[in-house]
Parts: C-alpha cells; sequence; structure tokens
C-alpha cells in the first residue's frame, strides 16, 4: 500500500474541528461476514481500501496544516530572537502599517457625505459650479421677485375689482334719489296745484320753494352720478393696466420657471443652496479620498518593506503578519496567538496519529489478515486493491490538476 505514503497534498486546508475525540474512537463495531461469499468478501475489501483512501487523505491534508503552523511557530521564534536594533526597527515598520491600515479601516466604515452618483456629477460639472450657483441664485431671486409682483397685481386687481362693485353701487343709488326726486317733485307740484285751485291759495312761493329744493337735489345728485361714472371708468382703465401687466409679468415668469427647471437638471438639483452644499461636501469627500489615495500607496510601500524585512530574517510566510501585526507591536497578543496555535498544533497531532492508525494499524491490517487466512482468495483480494490502487489515483491526479490550474490563476 506505498501508494497512500507518496501522495501529497499541496494546498492549504483550514483546521477543522476534532471529531475524533470521544470514546467511539476505540469502539469496534462486530460484524459478520461470510468470506466466502465473493460479493460480501469484495464490499469489505472495498470497504477496508475506502477507509484507507479518506483516512489517507485526511492526514495529507492533515500533515500540511500541521507543517504550516509549525512553521508559524517558528517564524515567532525568529522574531522574538532578533536583536533589540533590528527588534526596534521592525516594529517601527509594522506601527507604521498598523496605522495606515487602521486608518483605511476608519475611512471604509465612516458614512459617505455624498453619494457616488452625486460624486461623479460635481466630478463632470467642476468647472462649472460656480457659474450655475450664481445663474441658479439669480434666476431663483428673480422668480421670488416676480412671484412678489403677481401677488401685488392680483391685490391690486382685487382692490379695483372691489371699489368698482362700491362706484356702481353709487351709480344705482343715485338713479334711485333721481327717480326719487321727481316723483317727490311731481306730488308737490301736484299738491300746489290743488291748494291753488280747490282753497284759492297763494302757492307761488311754494312753487319756487319746490322748484328750487328739486334744482339744488336733481343737481346734487347729478354731480354725484357724474363723479360715480368717472370714478368707474377710472377704476375699468386700472383693472384693464393691472390685467395686461400681468400677463406681461405671467410671461416672464413663464420663461424664468423653464429656465430654473433647465438649470436644476442641468446641474442635478433641486435649488442654488442644494448645489453649493453638493459642492461643499464633494471637495471635503475629494480631499478625503486623495487623502485615501495617499495612504493606501503609503500602506503599499510599508508592506512591501516589511515583507522585505521579515523575508531578510528568514520568515517562511511573512505575508500573514501583514494581517497581525498587533502581534508584532504588543507581546501579549504575540503570546496569545502562540497559545491559540499550540492548542491547534496538538488537536492535529491527535488527528494525525488517529488517521495513521486507520491506514497502518486498521485498514491495511485487516486486508493482509483476511490474505494470511484465505491464501485461495489472495491474488482476487490484490487484483482488486490494484484495481482501487489505480482508480484512487487518476482521481487523486484530476483533483491535483484542478488544484494547480486553480492556483496558477489565482497567481
Amino acid at each position: 500500500m506505498g501508494w497512500f505514503r507518496n501522495l501529497r497534498n499541496k494546498f492549504h486546508k483550514k483546521d477543522r474541528n476534532d471529531f475524533y475525540e470521544g470514546e467511539w474512537e476505540e469502539e469496534e463495531i462486530e460484524h459478520q461476514i461470510d468470506y466466502d461469499n465473493k460479493e460480501q468478501r469484495d464490499d469489505y475489501v472495498k470497504s477496508c481500501l475506502e477507509r484507507m483512501a479518506d483516512a489517507t487523505k485526511e492526514l495529507e491534508n492533515l500533515t500540511y496544516e500541521y507543517d504550516m503552523v509549525t512553521s508559524y511557530l517558528k517564524d515567532m521564534e525568529e522574531i522574538d530572537a532578533l536583536p533589540q536594533e533590528e527588534s526596534e526597527q521592525l516594529k517601527e515598520c509594522a506601527r507604521r502599517v498598523a496605522d495606515l491600515q487602521s486608518s483605511r479601516a476608519d475611512y471604509m466604515e465612516r458614512p459617505r457625505r455624498i453619494s457616488e452618483e452625486n460624486y461623479r456629477l460635481m466630478e463632470r460639472i467642476a468647472d462649472e459650479v460656480e457659474e450655475g450657483y450664481e445663474k441658479l441664485s439669480e434666476t431663483e431671486e428673480y422668480q421670488n421677485l416676480i412671484r412678489q409682483d403677481l401677488g401685488r397685481l392680483d391685490g391690486e386687481r382685487h382692490a379695483y375689482a372691489y371699489r368698482r362693485n362700491e362706484v356702481m353701487g353709487v351709480i344705482a343709488d343715485t338713479r334711485g334719489m333721481a327717480v326719487i326726486c321727481v316723483v317727490a317733485l311731481g306730488l308737490c307740484v301736484l299738491l300746489l296745484l290743488l291748494l291753488q285751485f280747490f282753497l284759492e291759495m297763494d302757492t307761488g312761493v311754494g312753487y319756487l320753494l319746490t322748484a328750487a329744493a328739486a334744482a339744488v337735489a336733481i343737481t346734487v345728485i347729478y354731480v354725484k352720478h357724474l363723479d360715480a361714472r368717472q370714478e368707474l371708468r377710472r377704476v375699468e382703465n386700472g383693472i384693464n393696466k393691472i390685467i395686461l401687466l400681468q400677463n406681461k409679468v405671467k410671461i416672464r415668469y413663464v420663461n424664468n420657471t423653464n429656465l430654473l427647471e433647465y438649470l436644476q437638471l442641468k446641474y442635478g438639483v433641486g435649488s442654488a443652496k442644494e448645489l453649493m452644499d453638493l459642492w461643499e461636501n464633494y471637495q471635503v469627500e475629494r480631499a478625503e479620498r486623495e487623502t485615501l489615495r495617499k495612504a493606501e500607496r503609503d500602506l503599499d510601500y510599508n508592506e512591501r518593506e516589511l515583507l522585505q524585512m521579515l523575508k531578510c530574517y528568514q520568515i517562511k510566510d511573512p505575508a500573514i503578519w501583514l494581517h497581525q501585526t498587533e502581534a508584532i507591536l504588543d507581546r501579549k497578543e504575540m503570546v496569545e496567538i502562540r497559545h491559540n496555535l499550540i492548542v491547534r498544533r496538538q488537536s492535529l497531532r491527535r488527528r494525525m496519529d488517529y488517521n495513521k492508525e486507520v491506514v497502518a494499524g486498521g485498514s491495511q491490517q485487516e486486508i493482509k489478515e483476511l490474505v494470511e487466512k484465505y491464501p485461495q482468495y489472495a491474488k482476487e483480494i490484490m487484483q482488486a486493491v490494484e484495481e482501487y490502487e489505480k482508480k484512487y489515483s487518476g482521481k487523486r491526479k484530476q483533483e491535483d490538476t484542478k488544484k494547480q490550474n486553480r492556483e496558477e490563476r489565482i497567481k
């Protein structure tokens, strides 16, 4: 069964929980097999081979993980054993990397001042923002003035309309008063005629007084009526002028509204204030992004420097220390990581021992005993072993090829 020992897994596999702890590890399950029955015998041999294959594969993965953990521990020992001067240089570089990583993480986690869409918009119109703000401000200010003018004109029109109703009321009243005066004059004349002809009274003075009173009343009513008519013409002329002004201002309002909507659409905002707020946030965001880009360049440079230093100190896996710089800076963190790795290695050691027992002392021994106990089936059993070996080897080669291709694509 040497083919199990020659296979080597070249890829990392994460450490799993220890599934092999418990009393069941050493528990033997009894089984009744008729070894003279070919079907049962073949199933038994196949079962042994499959258990050996599974255990061998697991053992290879565990060995790789074990070697990797051991390598981490040796790297820690190398770092701890550095001379004081070199250790300080390493810590200084690690501190710069840690600070830059922290700054980048803080930037990534903070809420954005401006959405990406608005940021791109501000980038496109950066040269037009000041001009756009002035245009929007002027247009909005003019819009407010036009609205005020429209409101004032509308108020004046309503005032003129109210005055027109009042004047028309005066005209109607003077007409009614004129009718009353004429009727009163007629009654007075009739009364004076009755007094003159039936009672033979001297009514000359009465006629004079009646004529004088009628003349005065009619004159007053006529003058008032005339004034009301003139006032009505003035009011109507005023209403017409206001309507003409309203129509003129409304045209300006429509044109200014269209211009305002176009500017808002052009700059993607609802007001000049919103445009200025976006611009200010864009400037701050742009400065922060530039700072981030500079920090990332510095981080990349310092990470390469840290990797180079670790390689000079014969660290086998320097890349992992880029993600645990706190262990270089803080001895307690280093001790904690070392303790965790030691626990992991112990767990891996137990699982490796178990799978070695399965391969060497379990299934392999069972097949050997079966061959010794039933030599008449030895050739058949060994043929089944060889066939399974070929099948297993081909399958493992395919898996290795796929993994290698995947690794090349990643690189």
